[in-house]
This record gives C-alpha cells, structure tokens and sequence, in this order.
C-alpha cells in the first residue's frame, strides 16, 4: 500500500485547476488519510499557468516534497513545465488532441523558458512539442495515459442527451481527477461525496459533475492499465479538519472578538477578508455576538485609519494586507505608535521588492514590519508557522495589542495562505480574551489617557465614555493629549512608550516567545512558514540516526536575545533557514547576538521550500560539504 504519493493538476489559471484539487483533496481526507496541498497561479485573472501539487500520507505531512507521482494535463503548458517533475513509476494523464503543439504555440511561456525546454529537447534528439516531452518521460520510466477530453464531453452529451455538455471545456478540471481517481479505483461515492460538498449551494451544477465525473471514472477504470499505487481507507482521526490556509487567522479572529475589519484587495491577503465577509455572522460560546463589519476601502490608507478609529470605540479592530499595502500604512502605524492604540495588522507576505512576484511566496518583509513608520515607537511583530498556529496566535496577538496599547503586526505568508492541509479541529476553549486596561467606565472627570504609571501603560477609554475625554494628535502630546514640544515631556513620553518593549519581553511568556522544537549539535533556526518543511526534514534525518535541533522564532520583535542564547547554547553548528535573499533573521541574530550563523539555507524563487530539497541540503552541510549560503531553486 501506498503511504506517501503527489498528484498534480495544472491548466490556464480559470480553469478550475482549484476545485479539481479540493476534489481531490477532499476524496483522501474522507478515506482518513493526512493532506498537504499548495497551489501555485501567476499574477493575471485568466489565462497565464495555474497549477496544484497535493501530497497525501497516512501520517501527519507539513509540507510538499520534489516532484510528483501523478500528473493531470488538460493543456499543452502543463506537459512542457511539469513534465520533469513526474518520478519514476509515475503516471501521466493528458488530452490526446495536445499531441502536436509545439512550445512555439505556447504564447504565455517566458523567452528564457522557451529557449531552456527547446534547448534540452533539441540536445536529447526530440521534437519541440507535447509528444517530444512526453517521450522523454516514458524513457525516464513514466507510464502515459491520453484521453481526449472533448471526445468524453461528446460521448456524456449523447448519453445524457445534453448538447450543451460536449462544449463545457470548464468541464476538464472534473474530468481530469475523475480519471486519475478511477485509474487509482478509489472508492467512486467518495469522488460524489467531494464533488456534492464543494457544489452544495449549486445542485444543478452538482448533478451534472456528478454524472461527468463518473463518466470519467468508469472509462478510466475500464480502459487503463492497473497501477502500482493501492490505497487502502483508514480509520479517519478524530477532530480532523481539511482547511485553506487562510481559515486559521479567519475563524481566530471572529473567536477573539474582532468585530471589525477593513482591507484594500491584495495578493495573497484579501482570502481572509473575502472568508470573513462570507461568514460575518456565525454562534459562538456564551452568546457572545459572532458578527464581524468587514469593509473593502478605497486604499490600504484608509483600511488602516479605520481600523485604528474603530479600536478608539473599544472595539477589538484589524486590517489585512500584504507588501506593497503595507508601506502605504506606515505613517497611520506611527500615529497608532505615539497615540497608544491597539490594532492588528494581518501581513500575509509574498515576495518583492515592489510588485515583485505578487502570486508567489516570500518572507522578503520581516525587517519592513520591525522598522517600517516614522520615528521610534514600540510594535509586537509575530509569526505563525502553520494554519493551526495562525488560529491560536490570532486570539493572542489580539491580548497582546489591548495589554500593550500597541499595533501588533502577525507575520504570515503565501505559503499559508494558499496551502490545503489536515490538522486538528480548532479549540476555542483554548481562547482567553484579555482587554488589558480598558475602561468601562470613568467615575470622576479627572481623566488623564496618557498618565504616567508605574509599568508604562495607562488606562484607556473608550470614545464616548462620560468623563473620559481625551485628545489624539499626531504631535508629541502631553498626558490628556494636548500638543506639547516641552523637552522634559518629550523625554518622558518617550520613556513612556519605549518602556514597553523590555515590558513586553518580561510579560509575554517564554513558549510564545520561541518554540524549541528539538535539540542537537546541528541546530536551525527560523521563524513563520519555513516551520512545516523544517519538521519533515527532521523526521526524515532522525529515521538516518541523525538528531537536528529546531529553534522557532515567534516573537521576532521586540527580539528575545536572551531567551535564544539560552535556547542554542548547547549547539555547534547554526543553521538560519528563510524565504529571502539576505538571510533577514540572521541579522537580526547576529545585531542581538553578535554571533552570526554558520550557515544559511536561503530560497526567493517565489516557490516555497520542499523538504526533500531541504534534507539534501541539511545533508551536505553535516557532511561539511556546504557553502556557506546555499540557494534551493526547485519549482516550476
């Protein structure tokens, strides 16, 4: 039986390349077995390569590996790209009719890509078309299966007496894992079960993918040859989910008590909003109110502005954005600094600089979100590392913004936010809302917001509260918030808020500061989504006899310096692994430390990090046959 297998599917972005792979996703999950999926798009609406690698295993998996075992081609792109990803005793599954086209009809390819595919074609002696790739395949031990795809619709239309199904080509993302999961004669109701769920709110729809997809199944089933790969349904785990990345931050936030949100569409931040909008109103423990006012706003200045003027009412209140939105929120961010307001900026990167790579994933901002404003003003930055860590570190980056009277940025990525994975259901009993030093009330006029007290941190009113005025200005201002340029002031005011960041450090507890995942004379550290490739490689060297050791960073600033000496004090060898060109943590590291890391583990190809990639790697460098920067470059 098989216990770890990919499947990939790929066709022009709006093909339906996604549903196919929840499709497929959600067959696995049904059968008990654990999910990783990660989606890949270019940066256009409809047209350009999309593409969806799903690894299925029967035990827990964080990440994706090199290469795949199946592959779903419905257009001529997917071939020419993916075609060196399917490994040995792999199976190929394309539409007959693509036979012919040559990369030259291939008008979305880059001219460096075109010049590179036509060059290995031409070296190994095949024509620069589908049919040359494919042969390269199938000597390289890949069995191939053609369909015409059309011929399928024709004959279901027939069957069905439709005419209008033989021209659905929308049609082919079914088809195509109708056919790869009747190759590999998984149980048909599950695909009808999958295919119900996702079209649950479109019963029409439904019934007609229903009947295409079990066409494709039974021709599939009937036609091609039985392969190697047997599945066997397992017992499923108790409290598991399938979730998209972007669920954890969402449902953390409406369990947190966020109740408001405003966000400028961005790649790859706006799924959460869009989540939130979908689900504004849902029951909750102790008839708690579960609506959340998500706004779309003009521009990423205006999604934060308001979300700071909805935190002065009282309201737990966030933005959501990415790069090039969040620089344009700086200066609100120092006037959320100097007046001491608590809000959530949700920063899901992707790589730049500029517009950069906007589909694709980065962690190209961590030393954007620790500097980024005007003048010095203390900010938490936080990472998650998985969808089930954005779920719980969103209910607690919220405690943190309200008991520090500060903006807390919580650092996430593209490869959250677009991956598919198993995990434990989400424990809300777990959440403990704390409002820190928010009032309800005022008994006396003598109302100061920015007194000075003996931790730093004043008592906050909200806007309206009977004697509780207050003035904010982006001036320097004294303790009822009037302007003030006295420079004994300003001294104190500054002391004031600086005091913060030594306060945060001794306040927040050490396991929400770093996460020492395990020990060893090898030692990685990292922070945010590098976290699930990292523990796959771990397993994988610990199954050689070989024990690396894992220091996550989750607080990233104010930098815990002290916790990490003592965290890597028994290691050797520092590792830093990240998803950016300078290393960005180790700066970091090497600034708080004055020690810099061995090694570094660097990937900005806009493509996530792989675990095997990552143990060839890890394996080189215990084997002392390592640069000291190493670049990972896999992925299409």
């Amino acid at each position: 039986m098989v216990s770890d297998f990919t499947w990939m599917i790929g066709g022009p972005q709006g093909s339906g390349v996604e549903t196919a792979a929840n499709i497929f996703s959600q067959v696995f999950s049904k059968m008990g077995y654990q999910i990783f999926g990660k989606r890949e798009y270019y940066s256009n609406i409809k047209g350009e390569h999309s593409y969806f690698a799903v690894r299925i295993s029967d035990k827990k998996i964080r990440s994706s590996v090199k290469g795949t075992n199946m592959l779903i081609a419905f257009d001529a792109e997917t071939i020419f790209r993916h075609v060196d990803d399917v490994l040995e005793n792999g199976i190929i599954i394309y539409d007959s009719t693509l036979e012919n086209m040559k990369i030259s009809d291939v008008i979305t390819f880059e001219n460096d890509f075109k010049d590179r595919l036509e060059n290995i074609l031409k070296s190994k002696n095949k024509e620069s078309n589908v049919k040359g790739m494919l042969e390269l395949a199938s000597e390289n031990g890949v069995t191939i299966h053609s369909v015409s795809f059309r011929s399928l619709l024709t004959e279901l239309s027939e069957k069905l007496e439709n005419p209008r199904i033989k021209n659905m080509s929308r049609m082919f993302n079914v088809l195509g894992v109708s056919l790869s999961l009747g190759l590999l004669m998984i149980p048909s109701e599950k695909l009808t079960e999958s295919i119900n769920s996702i079209f649950s709110k479109k019963k029409s729809i439904a019934d007609m993918n229903v009947s295409a997809a079990n066409f494709a199944y039974n021709y599939a089933a009937a036609k091609f040859d039985e392969p190697n790969f047997k599945f066997k349904a397992k017992e499923i785990e108790e409290n598991t989910l399938l979730v998209q990345g972007y669920y954890g931050t969402s449902l953390g936030k409406i369990i947190a008590g966020c109740r408001f949100q405003s966000y400028y569409p961005i790649t790859p931040a706006t799924d959460e909003s869009n989540f939130l909008e979908t689900n504004e109103i849902l029951e909750i423990n102790e008839d708690r109110p579960g609506s959340t006012l998500v706004i779309q706003t003009e521009d990423e200045i205006s999604a934060i502005g308001m979300a700071i003027g909805s935190s002065l009412t009282g309201v737990r209140s966030a933005t959501c954005t990415s790069g090039p939105g969040f620089v344009l929120m700086a200066e609100c961010l120092s006037w959320a600094g100097i007046n001491e307001v608590p809000v959530v900026i949700t920063f899901y990167q992707r790589s730049g600089p500029s517009t950069g790579l906007p589909t694709r994933h980065g962690q190209d901002d961590l030393l954007c979100a620790i500097n980024s404003g005007v003048g010095e003003f203390p900010r938490i930055v936080y990472a998650s590392g998985n969808v089930s860590d954005s779920f719980y570190d969103t209910t607690q980056v919220f405690n943190y913004a309200d008991i520090f009277q500060i903006p807390v940025i919580h650092m996430l990525d593209k490869f959250i936010a677009s991956s598919v994975t198993t995990c434990q259901r989400f424990d809300e009993t777990k959440v403990n809302i704390d409002r820190g030093k928010l009032l309800d009330e005022i008994p006396s006029d003598n109302y100061r917001r920015f007194a000075h007290t003996e931790d730093g941190i004043s008592p906050r009113s909200k806007l309206g509260l009977e004697n509780g005025i207050f003035w904010n200005t982006g001036d320097e201002s004294d303790i009822q918030g009037h302007i003030s340029e006295d420079p004994v002031n300003r001294i104190q005011m500054m002391d004031k808020r600086q005091s913060r960041l030594d306060y945060i450090l001794e306040k927040i507890p050490e396991s929400e500061q770093i996460v020492k995942h395990s020990e060893g004379d090898f030692c990685i550290v990292s922070w945010g989504s590098t976290q699930g490739p990292i523990l796959d490689t771990i397993e994988m060297l610990k199954n050689e006899g070989i024990n690396i050791g894992f220091v996550e960073i989750k607080l990233l600033h104010p930098f815990p310096k002290e916790l990490l000496k003592k965290s890597l004090s028994n290691s050797k060898t520092i590792i830093d692994i990240e998803a950016n060109y300078t290393g960005q943590l180790g700066s970091l590291i090497r600034q708080n430390l004055e020690k810099d890391p061995n090694y570094y583990i660097l990937k900005f190809t806009g493509r996530p990090m792989t675990c095997t990639e990552l143990y060839d790697t890890l394996k080189k460098i215990i084997n002392n046959n390592a640069e000291k920067r190493e670049v990972l470059t896999y992925g299409a």
